[in-house]
C-alpha cells in the first residue's frame, strides 16, 4: 500500500493504547466502589481522557486509511462503527465525571459502575471483526498476521511507545486532577472564614 502503509503502525498502536486506557478506567473504577479513595476516581477519570484522545487518533487514522483502501472515508462496518460507539460511551462517561465535578459522592459512585459497565463494549470492538462480516483486516490472529518480520518490530515499536507516552500522560493528568482538588478544598475552607 506504500506510504498510507505507515498509518497502521500508528492506527494500531493507538487503538492498543485506547483499550488499555479504557481497561484502567475499568480497574480503577472497580477500586474506587470498593475503597472511595478519591486516588482511583481521578485515575479513572484521567485514564478515560487520554483513552478518548486515543481513539479519536483511531477514528482519524482509519478514516485516512479507509480513504485509500476502500475508496471511501467511512463505511458502516462492524468494527467501525462499535468503536465509534465505544468512542461515545466514554465521552458519556467524561461528561458524567464534568457533573460530578462538584464532588458528589453518589455521582462519583454512578461514574464508577458506569466506568465499569462501559468496559463491556471494549472486547465488543476488538471481537467485532472475528464475530461479524467485516471489511476491516485482522492483524492480530493465531494463525499469523500477515506482517512481515520487519513489519512486526515496527509495530511492536509503535505499541510500546505509545504505551509508554499512555503512562507519562497519565501520572501527569492525575496530579493535575489531584492539585485542582486541593486547590477547591483550599477555596471552600477559605469561604468558611470569611
Amino acid at each position: 500500500m506504500g506510504d498510507v502503509q505507515r498509518i497502521f503502525y500508528f492506527h494500531v498502536a493507538s487503538a492498543w493504547t485506547g483499550f488499555f486506557a479504557f481497561f484502567i478506567v475499568f480497574a480503577a473504577s472497580i477500586l474506587f466502589l470498593r475503597s472511595r479513595k478519591s486516588l482511583y476516581h481521578l485515575t479513572a477519570r484521567a485514564s478515560a481522557e487520554i483513552g478518548v484522545v486515543f481513539t479519536t487518533f483511531v477514528l482519524g487514522s482509519g478514516m485516512l486509511w479507509a480513504r485509500a483502501a476502500w475508496n471511501t472515508w467511512w463505511t458502516w462496518d462492524a468494527r467501525l462503527t462499535t468503536t465509534l460507539i465505544m468512542w461515545f460511551i466514554y465521552l458519556g462517561y467524561l461528561f458524567l465525571n464534568s457533573a460530578a465535578g462538584g464532588g458528589e459522592r453518589s455521582l462519583l459512585r454512578l461514574a464508577a459502575v458506569y466506568g465499569v459497565v462501559a468496559f463491556i463494549n471494549v472486547p465488543l470492538v476488538f471481537m467485532s471483526i472475528r464475530w461479524w462480516r467485516t471489511m476491516h483486516p485482522v492483524v492480530i490472529d493465531m494463525e499469523g498476521s500477515g506482517l512481515t518480520s520487519r513489519m512486526i518490530v515496527v509495530l511492536i515499536y509503535s505499541l510500546i511507545t505509545l504505551t509508554l507516552l499512555y503512562f507519562s500522560l497519565l501520572g501527569y493528568r492525575r496530579r493535575q486532577l489531584e492539585q485542582r482538588e486541593k486547590l477547591k478544598r483550599l477555596r471552600s475552607r477559605i469561604e468558611k472564614l470569611r
